[in-house]
């Protein structure tokens, strides 16, 4: 059982600023907004995205979306100080005015990532500077001390949160149904101690856990048996195109769908931070949602479970290695979905990329047919079953509502 970071009150004061410890709460949509747009927000999330795609920066046993969370929640909050917009995630900070709310983004995401990532300092000072350099000297001096706070209480916080412990080892399962590790690696489960992680906004991993995995799963198998196979004759070459497309790691793609939204709505800095900072703090706590029940349940994978009877049986992509229920591409890009749909509306064309399938677009008439789609992917790559999509796929809604309640 993991608790959220204690809301009891804190005072910190760092030259004009003081900061207090606020309750998990993301702001309504302001009345008005800040001079500038949403540019600065959008090139620290591009840093990001390069880093984690990056082989040998992202440390193996860290969650990815760890990062970006730290990464928006302080970005947001340092926004949310210097305009007196909205309601702070997390601190309250009192700032000397006047202060930029421009500089006050950069320098904390600067921050957050230079302690993530210290190999990269050089690059983000660099960003910084030229950021910086775009404001008037008299609002920068307030808005780098805004953001330096906001982002040294975070990290400081967020210390000890139990993502730099050390994964235990998961027994392999022997009864039929229980988790084993899969071909062709048969490598060890992956983040077995992401449950214990303290959510960032949820009060506890279990809140939404699915319930416990049905006992008729014959009719789930037998669709991924037969659409999932390596050499399977009833996929479509259309089905095949959407399972290569979507394999890679989902919350790149939620992340590239909110940078095209914020950019292509030309949305201010106030709305950037907000959307960016509810769509990573919601897709961080599912996360650690889903590995809760994936450790939970403990349900083996299709190939496991097709292979009893047919032997020679093969996914088309390789199975993660981590248990099949709920399916982490159905929680992802459902919570995403939601929080976008929140902020820009049920229906809203999309056009997707994928790393993994590079030159390739695929469209969509609103977030959730693509978040569907995404889900359903999985099915035809033969490493999900229905039943796993739909669990995952009501997790991530509970989860996100929970985050756009709080």
């Amino acid at each position: 059982m993991t608790t959220p970071v204690s809301r009891r009150r804190l005072l910190v004061t760092g030259g004009a600023a003081a900061a207090v410890l606020a309750t998990t709460r993301l702001p309504a949509a302001a009345a008005t907004t800040p001079r500038g747009g949403g540019d600065v927000v959008l090139a620290w999330n591009r840093e990001l995205l390069a880093i984690v795609r990056t082989a040998g920066l992202q440390p193996a046993t860290v969650h990815p979306t760890r990062s970006f969370a730290l990464l928006h929640a302080a970005i947001h909050d340092a926004v949310v100080a210097t305009t007196g917009i909205g309601r702070p995630y997390l601190f309250t900070v009192d700032v000397a005015h006047p202060a930029s709310a421009e500089a006050a983004a950069a320098q904390a995401g600067h921050d957050v990532l230079a302690a993530l990532y210290p190999a990269r300092t050089v690059d983000f000072d660099a960003l910084l500077a030229r950021q910086l350099a775009a404001v008037k000297p008299a609002e920068r001096d307030a808005g780098v001390r805004a953001g330096r706070l906001v982002a040294r209480l975070l990290l400081g916080l967020r210390t000890g949160d139990g993502s730099a412990a050390v994964p235990p080892v998961l027994a392999p399962g022997t009864a039929p149904g229980q988790y084993r590790p899969t071909p062709p690696a048969f490598a060890a489960a992956a983040f077995t101690h992401w449950p214990a992680v303290t959510p960032f906004v949820l009060d506890r991993a279990d809140r939404f856990r699915p319930g416990p995995y049905p006992a008729a799963t014959a009719r789930a198998l037998a669709e991924v048996a037969a659409d999932g196979r390596d050499v399977s004759t009833t996929r479509t070459a259309d089905q095949t195109e959407q399972a290569r497309f979507w394999a890679a790691p989902i919350w790149n793609y939620w992340n590239e769908i909110t940078q095209s939204a914020v950019a292509g709505s030309h949305s201010s800095l106030v709305v950037a931070a907000r959307v960016f900072a509810r769509l990573n703090l919601a897709l961080a706590d599912a996360v650690i949602a889903f590995y809760e029940a994936k450790y939970h349940y403990r349900i083996w994978r299709p190939i496991t479970a097709i292979r009893v009877a047919t032997p020679d049986w093969s996914s088309l992509a390789t199975t993660p290695p981590d248990p099949s229920y709920p399916g982490a591409h159905s929680v992802i890009s459902r919570a995403a979905a939601l929080v976008l749909r929140q902020e820009y509306g049920p229906n809203r064309p999309l056009a997707v990329t994928s790393e993994a399938l590079p030159g390739v677009v695929r469209r969509f008439m609103s977030f959730a047919d693509a978040a569907s789609e995404a889900g359903l992917s999985r099915i035809y790559a033969g490493v999900h079953t229905r039943i796993d999509h739909e669990a995952g796929q009501q997790l991530g809604l509970d989860v996100a509502g929970f985050v756009l309640r709080s």
